[in-house]
């Protein structure tokens, strides 16, 4: 089963290039807020796991805790978010804005607000089962929250640029587990397919962690890294990372 995730992730990694292992563990998102490079920072709260090695700043994460950043209204259905559930989406946020994890699912994106997104991150299952949990009974009124919330409607962001999310005309507010059925949907749905459900025996990312045993998630990321970094490097040819996606999968039966 590992050999045929491998080789899945290879098949989506196989055309971007990186210059080698030694800037992944540094890689940070092309995005609003993100720093150009990770570095050590005093960082806010829940997000503090991350200040060793971090891509967002002390402001950003006060941000994030405020409810300030993107202007996003969590509290989008007349019954307020849970003080368990918002815990979780600000680990979830902690972890896209902090994270120097995420090089080897990077993908381009034309939003306005940033240029880069992660695609399909290994989430532990058993992550994704406790956020899922913890929300289940909190309300939403849209499955996809990256496209389906009206922004046209709603206060205007302090700078004028952005407005704040509404639910869409015709929608109606559900719990989520009505919305979602199941942690697994929840996890790969809600940000448009950010996170992939990964059961906890396959390398696998930690939503959150404590900081002071270190970061779990270097060690994911590593084994991503030499798939991701050697292929290219080393072939700059289809034949020879189709002949490694071959063996890969040859190797699983």
């Amino acid at each position: 089963m590992t050999s045929l995730w491998l080789a899945a992730m290879l098949i989506v990694v196989m055309g971007r290039n990186f210059t080698g292992l030694e800037e992944l563990p540094n890689k940070c998102l092309h995005g609003k807020f993100q720093k150009k490079t990770s570095g050590p920072e005093e960082l806010y709260l829940q997000c503090s796991p991350w200040q060793n090695r971090s891509c967002c700043t002390y402001k950003t994460t006060e941000q994030i805790h405020n409810g300030d950043i993107y202007n996003f209204n969590f509290n989008h259905c007349p019954d307020l978010m849970s003080a368990q559930c918002k815990s979780r989406f600000v680990q979830d946020l902690c972890f896209y804005e902090c994270s120097p994890n995420i090089a080897p699912w990077i993908v381009k994106d034309t939003r306005t607000w940033r240029k880069e997104r992660f695609y399909n991150v290994p989430l532990c299952a058993s992550d994704c089962e406790a956020w899922f949990n913890d929300c289940a009974a909190d309300f939403t009124c849209t499955d996809n929250w990256s496209k389906n919330f009206d922004w046209s409607n709603g206060s205007e962001c302090t700078d004028g640029e952005c407005f704040r999310n509404s639910c869409p005309k015709e929608s109606k507010c559900m719990t989520f587990l009505e919305i979602y059925g199941n942690a697994s949907n929840f996890c790969e749905t809600v940000w448009d397919n950010s996170w992939k459900y990964t059961s906890d025996s396959e390398p696998c990312m930690r939503l959150w962690f404590n900081g002071t045993d270190g970061n779990p998630n270097d060690a994911v990321a590593l084994k991503y890294a030499h798939l991701v970094a050697s292929a290219p490097n080393h072939s700059h040819n289809m034949w020879l990372t189709s002949m490694l996606v071959f063996w890969i999968l040859l190797s699983a039966f």
